[in-house]
């Protein structure tokens, strides 16, 4: 069954009270199904589309896993910009509360144009949402992919694999690391 109304009015939709709260006591939330069928397979098939891409990392090549990802170019494609503006919104305040938590500096501004103007003023300007591609018996070892001093606490994974026809097990292991621990 596919989820109903547009992109924009299903993330405002999600259990964002839930996803908080979670964040806080298990350091991750779950958001459930947000993407349609069609949406994900339209999004896995740019993944052969290099123009879309400003880099491709082979994981093994840099001791990162195995597998492979590439990073989107500008412009974004229309979903993956709705996604991270809507997402930005939503988790931006936390994301406040976390570095003050943490008594970490912080300035996220409310919405993902301001946090962009922000990286922009720090030469940070390479867009950071990318796409994944594992085949079985990939992994993704433990790395943070860091390109300045403007940092946002929190990613967010989407799987578009069709379940069992496509991805029928596999684990996400969260880790958090500290130096010496």
């Amino acid at each position: 069954m596919e989820p109903l109304g547009n992109l924009r009015e299903r993330i405002a939709r999600l259990p964002w009270g839930d996803v908080r709260a979670n964040l806080w006591s298990v350091g991750y939330g779950r958001v459930g199904r947000v993407l349609t069928e069609k949406e994900c397979e339209e999004m896995r098939s740019l993944y052969g589309k290099p123009e879309m891409f400003r880099s491709r990392v082979d994981m093994e090549r840099y001791r990162f896993g195995r597998g492979e990802y590439q990073y989107f170019r500008y412009p974004l494609p229309m979903e993956v910009a709705t996604l991270r503006e809507c997402l930005y919104g939503f988790l931006a305040d936390t994301a406040k509360e976390w570095m003050d938590a943490l008594s970490l500096r912080s300035d996220f501004p409310g919405d993902l144009d301001g946090f962009l103007k922000k990286c922009k003023a720090q030469e940070q300007v390479r867009p950071t949402p990318l796409l994944l591609r594992y085949r079985a018996g990939d992994f993704n070892c433990l790395h943070q992919d860091v390109y300045g001093e403007i940092v946002f606490p929190f990613q967010v994974i989407f799987c578009l694999s069709r379940r069992d026809v496509e991805f029928t097990g596999g684990e996400l292991l969260l880790v958090e690391q500290r130096p010496r621990a």
